[in-house]
């Protein structure tokens, strides 16, 4: 990746420093810091093909300097381990420093080189201190300041160069997790501290719900900008996705009919948010009907959705949708028919907790088909024909189409460490394609139009309304109920039109412009940059380390005292921890679904052997005789793995993977016989486990020791 050498800051000027907290701003959206070095003039900008994913800042200004990392103390008073810029791998939020250091480390590093924002939310601290409690005022006021902080570090003299897309935390809200449907003032709060990136055209929306997007490509790429609170389950102010009275049911529809516009402009999408749509077999984030939805749309637009981005849960991994799972009739039946299987995630995520949901999403992509190969398709990427029967595919296609991909990027807010992600997306032939800062600054100029919906894709009128009375709504939900107080049945299930027959797969599935290359994951190593604290990893990892902690996290530097009375913090700078484009065990070629399907795949046979045969015999299809491994390709996994595997040991791995193959076809005729290869087939699971333990590495950004992580498995 040819980014410039990283510039190392300290005693920077602070972007926040001159904002008060405890109200929000007013007149002018940001003060604007003209003429820094380095920066390109606007009309000089090309696309580069990268854009900068950031996420769950959770700035808070009690933090103090060796302050404690105790429960119900935060880092806001008394005496402990907490750095300048933050106590890693602890619950405690983060210092302005760190946030000021960041967007500072942005704008030397990556302002000039990236092409547009995507920042998924959680701007304001957890409720962590019953002696300071949060409140909405505070909460607003951080927000504001967070926005003109972000405005100020994309500006030239003439304003934003590149477009940034923001999305709402559930602790961007008072009470947190809790958004009624709009409008509201928390709604119309949010489209004035986002007035600079809402389009002028999009704020009517936005204050009916708060979801809009941007086109960060004229005419060829959208952000679009989902509201996942009226998704998440947690949120009591409102039901699921199913009935046309809720917030969920307007935003999909909405969703819907602007998916289709760009369809028809030949425009591609990427979807954020910050609540992702976790699912595990037993555990979920989302209420089930918007899943459901969800998973429906991606499908019918896969031609059109490029891939979607979250935050929230702050640990490094991936999902995915199997649309095998899509259940119209539970969209489509009474509240009172349907019963989820699952329960709800925890409302934070601790690193008990999410060692757990790690495990649980190992022991669901065990049960994954192996992906088909690219020997299936022919160089235009097309399927080749062949003679005779075809055989039946577990994946959807030669893409892997019956898969839909969602990228979780860990956080600033050092839970484990801060860490940015830098995206690579295909530019090819989009080169000299008008920038978003081109349209912007011309619009200045001359009177332009924005394209308008057909008259067969125009959205229902939404109509403002006054501040609603919640008693008097309550009392009119009542009334609209059935007989014994039932929910009225919901509306038929207004399916969106799939990708025309014969359409080539979308971007998200097949190389071709837009499809996201692969990104650079960077973080900030805390315990160096801070300078406090003498590390020994035996004391970290007595009584099971900080793994073992089921509620609130100190950390674990949590019985250390700082080495300097006064702080002696190094040079704050972000480094890269690892990269897709040269990771030689999770070898991915790009970042389309078939890749990370196949990376599932790999990771999820590492999962115990007892229980990976009790979950495929759960209706899964997966066992036909016609799904079977490419043998090749595993041993060529396992060489990246192990290196030191020897060419004896790839071709006993090819027997036995042939005998596997053979043992298939002769199901029904008693059972299956063992052969040599067992013994080779045991060690290898052990090896390939060195997958798992990559996985986990990255899932925490680094923060643990090979021996704490193989304590997970």
């Amino acid at each position: 990746m040819a980014l410039k050498t990283a510039v190392w800051l300290w005693a920077v000027p602070s972007l926040l420093a001159t904002f008060v907290i405890g109200a929000p701003t007013t007149g002018a959206q940001y003060v604007l810091q003209a003429g820094r070095e380095g920066s390109h003039s606007a009309s000089q900008r090309k696309l580069h093909g990268r854009f900068l994913h950031i996420t769950d800042l959770h700035p808070d200004e009690w933090y103090k300097i060796h302050a404690s990392t105790e429960q119900n103390i935060a880092c806001h008073r008394g005496h402990g381990p907490a750095g300048t810029y933050g106590a890693e791998t602890s619950d405690c939020d983060s210092p302005l420093a760190l946030v000021n250091a960041t967007l500072d480390w942005i704008t030397a590093n990556l302002k000039d080189s990236i092409d547009f924002v995507v920042w998924t939310g959680d701007s304001a601290r957890h409720d962590s201190d019953e002696e300071i409690p949060r409140h909405n005022k505070e909460i607003l006021a951080m927000n504001q300041r967070i926005a003109d902080a972000f405005v100020t570090t994309f500006s030239d003299n003439k304003g934003l160069v590149v477009p940034i897309v923001p999305t709402f935390g559930n602790n961007d809200i008072y009470p947190h997790n809790i958004l009624e449907p709009g409008p509201n003032k928390i709604l119309s709060t949010y489209n004035d501290i986002w007035g600079t990136f809402i389009p002028e055209d999009q704020r009517h929306s936005f204050q009916y719900g708060g979801w809009f997007y941007v086109e960060v490509i004229p005419d060829k790429l959208a952000v679009f900008s989902l509201n996942t609170l009226y998704f998440f389950d947690r949120n009591a102010g409102v039901d699921d996705c199913a009935h046309p009275t809720e917030p969920g049911y307007k935003q999909f529809e909405w969703l819907r009919v602007q998916l289709q516009f760009l369809r028809k402009r030949g425009m591609k999408a990427i979807l954020i948010g910050h609540v992702p749509p976790a699912r595990t077999s037993g555990k979920q984030l989302w209420d089930e009907t918007c899943w459901q939805k969800y998973t429906l749309w991606l499908q019918q637009y896969r031609d059109v959705v490029v891939s979607s981005l979250y935050g929230h849960m702050n640990i490094d991994h991936f999902l995915l949708q199997d649309t095998n799972e899509i259940d119209l009739n539970f969209i489509g039946a009474e509240s009172t028919d349907r019963v989820s299987t699952r329960e709800s995630m925890d409302e934070e995520f601790s690193v008990e907790s999410s060692k757990d949901y790690l495990m649980e999403l190992r022991e669901d992509w065990s049960t994954l088909p192996d992906p088909v190969h690219d020997t299936d398709l022919d160089e235009s990427g097309k399927k080749k024909h062949k003679k005779g029967k075809g055989k039946k595919n577990k994946i959807g296609g030669p893409w892997a189409e019956r898969y839909q991909l969602t990228l979780v990027s860990p956080s600033i807010v050092p839970n484990y460490f801060p860490t940015i992600r830098v995206f690579e997306y295909n530019i090819t032939g989009l080169e000299d394609t008008p920038t978003w800062v081109d349209k912007i600054r011309a619009s200045d100029t001359k009177e332009t139009k924005s394209p308008s919906l057909s008259e067969d894709l125009e959205l229902p009128r939404l109509e403002l309304r006054s501040e609603p009375d919640m008693e008097i709504e309550k009392k009119k939900k009542k009334k609209g109920k059935g007989k014994h107080g039932k929910d009225p049945k919901p509306p038929q299930l207004n399916i969106p039109e799939p990708p025309a027959k014969g359409s080539p797969p979308g971007p998200a599935y097949f190389p071709q412009p837009l499809t996201l290359k692969g990104f650079t994951q960077y973080y900030a190593n805390l315990t160096y940059i801070n300078n406090d604290i003498i590390t020994d990893s035996s004391e970290e990892e007595e009584d099971g380390g900080w793994f073992s902690f089921l509620g609130w996290n100190p950390g674990k530097h949590k019985d250390k005292k700082p080495k300097h009375d006064k702080p002696k913090p190094r040079d704050f700078g972000f480094e890269v921890e690892y990269t897709t484009f040269d990771d030689k065990i999770y070898k991915l070629n790009d970042l389309t679904v078939k890749s990370l399907l196949r990376l599932a795949h790999r990771i999820g046979q590492t999962s115990d052997a007892d229980s990976r045969e009790l979950a495929e015999g759960f209706g899964r299809d997966d066992e036909d005789d016609d799904d079977v491994r490419n043998v090749r390709d595993e041993v060529e996994d396992v060489e990246s793995l192990d290196e030191d595997e020897d060419e004896d040991e790839e071709i006993e791995s090819d027997d036995e993977l042939e005998a596997e193959k053979k043992n298939k076809k002769k199901k029904g005729k008693g059972k299956k016989k063992k052969h040599k290869g067992d013994k080779k087939k045991k060690k290898k699971n052990k090896k390939n486990t060195k997958i798992w333990l990559h996985f986990l590495k990255h899932a925490f950004v680094s923060t643990r020791s090979i021996d704490e992580l193989k304590d997970l498995q």
